[in-house]
């Protein structure tokens, strides 16, 4: 009895202290950086006083950026005695009433009523207790990613929410019903305790369950968000799981890439057939759409927000895996790297690395139709050697869909009045429309431009290069190109005359750029996560002349064996747009993945995640190529193409590969070398040595060397600002 008496003392008394404060230890010291650049590392940090006692966050597993006034909580006690008294408070409050047993030795808790700010969750039972430090943030963010783009425009009538005021855009969120029909339709099921005449069966874990469809939305972090999963008759609770639930989640992302400033008209897309008859949860959001706003960073907030939001409705998740494709893919590869644990595994599709290494390419093609327009004497096989890809009208479509968001006006949205849209004459301090806006918090804005730090840069970049070494265009056709390409200002538009003007890169904007990763270096989190990038082939000549060229899945690999030294959590399959093959594909990339983190989550030998990511890859997940939806080859594929794969899924280039980048593409802004006439294995004029000359006065590119500011990034998880402070980071992450 006296043994006892003295647990509960030491418990009671070390609670006291609890309950009256922290200790000075408990207490984070934020780091001060400049306003305009460096963001701090997020250094997550919870107290956990153990004596047999531990308490986790489920929803968020990062403690100091939980949202939304609750958080799913699991207490963890070393015996099914201990978890059976435990007692837990909430700021002094007793909420052990919101907590119910999970496993015998633990209890899950949606904790509601937290405060923004600093909150306490303290636990204790017989002979042991523990503590945990919750901030809490406003539903409508932010949470990390710093200050809110303004103004804002709401659209969520376009969903059929009610209106919202501007710019946190809150409406009431609203949750209806569908089915699928037999014949292959989702139908709106206004009472879903009726069972349709047509309704088509699921069969979820070896079990046929109806294809009723519960599907919700409303608006987390100023995005409207959407999630469907099974309805298997009875409202989701974290406690108990929807039966028609396979325990997973699909997360899925839109592309393109624009300007932002309103909510957007539409997420990644949650009613796929795909996920759901399987019985996955899909949800997403729509600030989880590049074209709405062009935000890796924003993105994985979004994403994190609604993903709490999620396991606080439904559950814990077995896994997360992100879907999409494009700008799609661009998220789930910069999230992964920057803020890893959000997603699990990825299937990007027809993918880029990352928003700015595209710009290179895409205003390439802009300031070569430009001077095509003037100087039509280049073939159409010599631009085609130029541009690099198997079609010059992929350059054409880069010029037509996607140069515009380099400029202030030309691809505002239209929910953006045009009354506060720039305009250097009458309304200079107005909306611009450039996609960089979007993160204007990462790299700054030019005091003298007004408009974000510029990242575009072409000085010392020889166009053509390969096509003059190949002979595709004469010496003449080269000098005459370099001397008149030109390059792009602040707003857009041609730099001064044309001539040897080129774009030029803000120094300060680069160093940002490498240091916060926004260049995408693979060197992060993208090395501990499972990777199956689906590259539909788009650039074959005369099939689709897209800009979904398939040299950028070899890019990002390129980046990811040269930051870690392999590439072995990452596959690449090759498949044709065709409807049999591109189904075929995704169901088994699907299945893939999914088995691919079945097995790591089932992994309890101890040891790194990454090490765990490349050891439990199951045997059939390698590279390789759909050659019909019913033929699947296994074999290497690499860029050049080579192997068996190669004949039906050729690979092109892009006028910066064409011009001399290696294969990694991480030069935003090339280092400088002299002129060295002898290494082109061409012979110039004088004349043509002169104009070279003063095209290049500082130089021509040396990409034998890292590009100007390019280093490894500060790390992941970086706050730039949430309205708070003191943000903490628990280890590991996962």
């Amino acid at each position: 009895m006296r043994g006892r008496m003295g647990l509960w003392a030491l418990a009671g008394g070390c609670m006291l202290a609890l309950l009256i404060g922290p200790p000075a230890w408990a207490h984070h010291q934020p780091n001060h950086h400049p306003k305009d650049h460096h963001p701090k590392k997020v250094h997550f940090h919870f107290r956990d006083v153990r004596f047999g006692l531990r308490i986790t966050s489920v929803s968020n597993p990062h403690p100091q950026l939980v949202s939304g006034e609750q958080v799913l909580l699991r207490v963890k006690a070393r015996s099914p005695f201990a978890a059976q008294h435990v007692r837990v408070f909430l700021n002094h409050h007793d909420v052990t009433s919101q907590f119910k047993p999970e496993t015998p030795k633990a209890l899950l808790g949606l904790v509601t009523g937290l405060r923004q700010g600093r909150n306490e969750v303290t636990a204790f039972t017989l002979g042991g207790f523990a503590a945990l430090t919750l901030d809490d943030h406003p539903i409508t963010g932010p949470v990390f990613s710093g200050p809110q783009q303004l103004p804002f425009f709401c659209e969520t009538t376009g969903y059929g929410l009610a209106p919202a005021s501007p710019p946190e855009c809150q409406a009431p969120s609203t949750v209806s019903y569908q089915y699928k029909a037999t014949t292959g339709q989702f139908k709106p099921l206004a009472d879903p305790t009726l069972r349709p005449a047509d309704l088509a069966m699921a069969t979820v874990n070896g079990q046929s369950v109806p294809y009723i469809v519960r599907f919700e939305q409303g608006v987390i972090d100023r995005a409207v968000y959407q999630i469907a999963a099974l309805y298997d008759g009875k409202d989701p609770s974290p406690f108990t799981p929807d039966s028609s639930w396979n325990g997973r989640l699909v997360y899925t992302f839109g592309g393109g890439c624009n300007a932002g400033y309103h909510q957007g008209r539409g997420t990644g897309g949650v009613l796929n057939d795909l996920f759901l008859s399987k019985g996955y949860a899909v949800a997403s959001s729509s600030l989880n759409v590049l074209d709405n706003n062009c935000s890796p960073i924003i993105s994985a907030e979004a994403a994190m927000m609604v993903k709490e939001h999620f396991i606080e409705t439904y559950g814990p998740v077995a896994h997360t895996i992100g879907w999409g494709g494009s700008g799609g893919a661009i998220q789930q590869y910069d999230i992964a790297e920057s803020y890893p644990g959000i997603l699990d595994g990825i299937v990007p599709s027809i993918s880029f690395p990352d928003p700015l290494t595209t710009g290179g390419p895409v205003t390439d093609c802009r300031l070569l139709d430009t001077y095509l327009a003037t100087n039509p004497g280049l073939t159409t096989a010599a631009q085609v050697a130029v541009s690099g890809y198997f079609d010059y009208t992929t350059c054409r479509s880069w010029d037509a869909t996607f140069a515009s968001r380099a400029t202030p006006t030309d691809s505002c949205d239209p929910s953006i009045p045009v009354a506060i849209r720039w305009d250097p004459v009458t309304n200079p301090n107005g909306i611009k429309c450039t996609s960089t806006e979007q993160i204007v918090n990462q790299i700054g804005r030019d005091p003298n431009t007004g408009f974000v730090r510029n990242l575009l840069d072409n000085v010392g970049v020889q166009y053509g290069l390969g096509a003059l070494k190949s002979g595709a265009i004469t010496p003449d056709q080269f000098v005459a190109l370099n001397a008149t390409i030109g390059g792009l200002n602040a707003t857009g538009a041609m730099a001064g005359k044309p001539g040897p003007n080129r774009s030029v890169a803000d120094p300060q904007g680069l160093d940002a750029a490498y240091a916060d990763d926004l260049v995408n270096s693979g060197s992060q989190g993208l090395r501990k996560t499972a990777i199956i990038d689906q590259r539909l082939d788009l650039d074959l000549a005369g099939l689709i002349n897209d800009i979904h060229t398939s040299e950028w899945s070899f890019v990002m690999r390129q980046r990811l064996l040269e930051a870690n030294g392999t590439v072995d959590n990452q596959a690449i399959i090759e498949n044709q747009p065709v409807g049999a093959e591109i189904a075929a594909a995704n169901t088994f990339e699907l299945d893939a993945m999914d088995r691919w983190l079945t097995a790591i989550d089932n992994d309890h030998s101890g040891g790194p995640l990454r090490r765990k990511v490349i050891a439990d890859r199951p045997a059939d997940v390698s590279d390789g190529c759909f050659l019909s939806a019913t033929q699947r080859i296994q074999a290497p594929v690499t860029d050049p193409a080579t192997g068996p794969c190669a004949q039906r899924f050729p690979i092109a280039a892009n006028p910066r590969l064409v011009a001399g980048q290696p294969l990694s593409m991480m030069a935003l802004k090339c280092k400088l070398q002299k002129l060295d006439f002898s290494s082109y294995g061409v012979t110039f004029t004088d004349a043509q040595k002169a104009q070279l000359r003063a095209t290049f006065p500082d130089g021509v590119c040396n990409y034998n060397k890292q590009g100007v500011s390019q280093r490894r990034p500060i790390g992941d998880w970086l706050s730039y600002g949430d309205e708070m402070s003191g943000l903490t980071r628990p280890t590991p992450i996962r």
